[in-house]
């Protein structure tokens, strides 16, 4: 009995435990059942673990059972004990600590940010023309999110709290926006703004700052990280990567009128100088 209590608690604290020879590949809940931020990267996941299964075998797919925040997952997954591998922002740091596979899993449009704004609020976004006046309004993001370091580099104010809370917090002007990616703030939209009537999206302004999206893992899962960036080359080369980037964002690369807006650049003070810019496949821009 004391035997197999041991067993289960080895098995239950590692997620690279193979179930009959399964791999289990184990990702960050984030508490909210309705959440639509992350199915086009569970759906590159999975992709790219099928690609490889012939190769590397079966794998299982699914979510840590208690919800966490970014900021609690990255100390999960370096920790090594409840999941293995989770999507972030990158930074000098997060490529210390972890193994990234740097492979923008977005083509870097989270980087174009367009805002959810108050209901009545659009005059007032209208007069920023530049960072300058950006400074003199509020930004709303989530707790432990990384892109809370970017804005206050620029030298702009934030103002963080739950996710879900953010929607209405937006409604409120409790802040002046809240920069969502190209391909998150529509999904967004539709499933909040019944609950918030004051949500509004804002018309003209677009924020940019380079910000690759990128699989981590911890450092001494090297076997899982070379499984799941040899399935990400096989999407990118047989073209199923930006198949799927077309399907999860064409539609509102049109619908916000990306190529209309004005754009406001930011700096981003957390980029490792070994982000791939100089590759323009793995890059979305605009203007092409």
């Amino acid at each position: 009995m004391l035997r197999a209590c041991l067993l289960w608690c080895c098995l239950s604290l590692c997620p690279l435990a193979a179930w009959g020879g399964t791999l289990q590949v184990i990702y960050p809940y984030s508490g909210t059942a309705n959440d639509v931020r992350f199915r086009d990267l569970l759906e590159v996941l999975r992709t790219a673990l099928e690609k490889t299964t012939p190769e590397y075998g079966p794998f299982e797919l699914r979510p840590f059972h208690d919800s966490m925040n970014e900021a609690r997952y990255l100390f999960e997954l370096k920790s090594g004990h409840s999941i293995n591998i989770a999507w972030s922002s990158t930074s000098v740091e997060k490529e210390q600590e972890f193994l990234p596979i740097r492979v923008p899993l977005r083509k870097g449009l989270l980087g174009y940010r367009v805002a959810l704004i108050a209901a009545g609020a659009q005059g007032k976004v209208d007069r920023v023309q530049t960072l300058d006046d950006l400074r003199h309004l509020t930004v709303g993001q989530g707790i432990g999110w990384g892109d809370v370091l970017v804005y206050q580099a620029n030298g702009i104010r934030v103002v963080t709290a739950n996710y879900d809370n953010l929607f209405k917090m937006t409604a409120l002007s409790r802040f002046d926006l809240f920069p969502r990616g190209v391909g998150e703030i529509l999904a967004e939209y539709e499933l909040f703004h019944k609950e918030v009537p004051n949500l509004a999206i804002e018309n003209n302004l677009l924020l940019y700052y380079p910000w690759p999206y990128y699989f981590f893992f911890n450092k001494k899962d090297l076997a899982l990280k070379s499984r799941i960036e040899a399935g990400l080359r096989l999407m990118l080369h047989d073209g199923s990567f930006d198949q799927l980037f077309k399907r999860y964002n064409s539609k509102a690369i049109e619908l916000i009128k990306l190529r209309q807006r004005r754009i406001i650049h930011l700096q981003n003070p957390l980029l490792p100088k070994e982000t791939p810019l100089s590759d323009a496949s793995l890059w979305f821009d605009p203007a092409r």
